[in-house]
């Protein structure tokens, strides 16, 4: 929810007229679908990573704001937080060497960011959750000055009736917090991959991203502690769902898998959006009905972990967005773009098989998937597409890495480029060493040391090398 508004302060009468454009817009957008009115131009792929900034003791650091003005760079943005920021890929069009492509596109201001921050004593971390952050850094003054970050926390905590939010998360040290704002959110950063789709295919990747949730959220994990406590091989996904959490119906809440797999089409996400879910940010727009301005204000305040969006090209043609939203930020560019890689060649493949695989795993396994490969990770045990439960690793190795392959050639991907990335997931597997594995093996080899860990994080991740390559001496 990028997206900056007027005011955090709204009546009734904001409301009313609110719901009022958004369900004309909703409507309209069902004429734009029924009338082939959705751009059905080439695949393009774009990016959203999220980072931390520590100083040179590796204690989280509330200085974004200073380091954003520093940097002047359109493409590195507010967080929720003063101790995040967010960098915004420019997409690109799928090609032979794309995803070196991105590599550039992604290294660049991150390496830029980092010379930048080193003269205000900053270091930028990529990493799912901070293993110095404490909860109470995370409170109402650490929320970046943007009226939209006030206005959702006033309006989930009224929809709360101002009851407090539970965090309540098993693991090796269970976790239990309560609190008062929504700031527990900013604890957790992402890595968020955009892909454009045909509107008459985007049901099938949607629907295979979903199925690809739990397995790239094992082989991806990077979020095993939280405030000091051992949790999930992947915290951040039960810690994202809770930190926002509306308190109603579970149909309602803002961070969701879903309720089940789209039927016909994409159009059925954002009719569910105008049923299910409660309006946060009533912010009216004078735009005309056609910029569906409502629609996607609304839209971005329903975090799904596999997420619709639309948007428009320069010459203001509508189109469609896939937003795989599961995997965290880090440990290296090159880790983040071996995701993609195989995120990218895994859903082509799935979402273009004569036999639909929603077809064969049915949507609460998947989900079931989802959460035991966040809590697991490689070691998860789920059910795949063949009605048999396997070890995740297993699955990655033997059927999603040669899918993948297969995918990333059907979409003009050359041969060396997908042996490099795909290698990087291979030789992940083969170690068993994701950014999860790494932080509880350090912490196994030298004990408890938060700021020890993130400084020998840090060193690693600025030397380049993919997680797998990393020593825990």
């Amino acid at each position: 929810m990028g997206q900056e508004i007027a005011s955090d302060r709204f009546s009734e009468a904001d409301l009313a007229r609110f719901t009022t454009r958004l369900r004309e817009e909703t409507a309209l957008l069902g004429r734009w679908f029924a009338e082939g009115r959705i751009a059905r131009a080439p695949p393009m792929l774009g990016f959203e990573l999220e980072a931390w900034l520590v100083d040179t003791a590796m204690h989280p650091a509330p200085r974004a704001p200073a380091l954003l003005d520093a940097l002047a760079d359109p493409r590195v943005v507010p967080e929720l937080s003063v101790f995040n920021i967010e960098f915004n890929g420019t997409p690109l069009a799928l090609g032979a060497t794309t995803l070196s492509q991105l590599a550039t596109t992604l290294g660049e201001p991150l390496e830029r960011a980092q010379r930048v921050g080193e003269e205000l004593g900053l270091r930028v971390v990529t990493i799912g959750t901070l293993p110095t952050i404490g909860a109470e850094q995370l409170d109402i003054e650490a929320m970046s000055p943007l009226a939209r970050y006030r206005a959702l926390n006033a309006r989930i905590f009224a929809l709360r009736q101002g009851r407090a939010l539970s965090l309540i998360i098993d693991g090796d040290e269970p976790l239990e917090l309560h609190w008062h704002d929504v700031m527990l959110e900013a604890a957790g950063t992402s890595f968020q991959i955009h892909l454009q789709v045909a509107p008459e295919h985007a049901a099938r990747v949607y629907n295979a991203s979903k199925i690809l949730s739990g397995p790239l959220v094992a082989i991806s994990a990077n979020s095993p502690f939280l405030f000091g406590h051992a949790l999930w091989e992947e915290t951040r996904i039960a810690l994202f769902e809770q930190a926002v959490s509306v308190g109603g119906a579970i149909l309602q809440e803002r961070v969701n898998f879903g309720q089940r797999y789209a039927a016909h089409s994409i159009l059925e996400t954002f009719e569910a959006n105008l049923a299910r879910y409660p309006v946060l940010l009533p912010q009216c727009s004078d735009e005309p009905p056609e910029a569906l301005a409502h629609l996607r204000l609304h839209n971005g305040t329903i975090w799904r972990w596999n997420r619709p969006l639309i948007g428009f090209d320069d010459a203001g043609r509508p189109h469609l967005r896939i937003e795989h939203r599961v995997i965290p930020a880090g440990p290296t560019v090159a880790d983040a773009i071996a995701n993609t890689a195989l995120y990218l060649g895994a859903v082509h493949a799935l979402s273009h098989d004569p036999r639909p695989p929603e077809q064969r795993l049915p949507f609460p396994l998947a989900m079931a998937g989802f959460y035991d490969c966040a809590r697991a990770g490689l070691g998860a045990r789920i059910r795949w597409l063949d009605g048999r439960e396997h070890e995740v690793a297993t699955i990655l190795r033997d059927d999603l890495l040669p899918r993948a392959h297969r995918g990333l050639e059907a979409l003009g991907m050359g041969a060396d480029e997908r042996r490099h990335w795909l290698d990087i997931i291979a030789q992940r597997l083969a170690r068993r060493r994701t950014g999860a594995a790494w932080q509880r093996a350090w912490v196994a080899r030298h004990g408890h040391d938060m700021h020890g860990l993130t400084a020998a994080y840090l060193a690693r991740q600025r030397a380049g090398h993919p997680v797998h390559q990393w020593s825990i001496d």
